[in-house]
């Protein structure tokens, strides 16, 4: 099981849900706000762009990503961070 990293930022996080066709569609501060469609209906998040991401803020981001997916949190892991 791949542990959750814990110095990602929020745009690296953004770069590597693109695998899920989520897109960046604004910057307004210091969040980016992504959109994807990979289900067939759209689904939008918030992530902080932040330089390292508070594991709390992570968790959260990556458990809504999953339900959305209707994968576990630990598939989406798996598959967002292996090497």
């Amino acid at each position: 099981m791949s542990k959750i990293p814990r110095n990602i930022s929020g745009k690296e996080l953004a770069d590597l849900l693109r695998k899920y066709n989520y897109k960046i569609l604004r910057k307004t501060g210091s969040h980016l706000r992504l959109n994807s469609e990979y289900m067939g209906y759209s689904h939008n998040i918030t992530i902080p762009d932040h330089k390292f991401l508070k594991i709390g803020t992570l968790n959260n981001i990556l458990r809504d990503v999953s339900e959305y997916l209707k994968i576990t949190k630990e598939q989406l892991v798996e598959e967002i961070f292996k090497k």
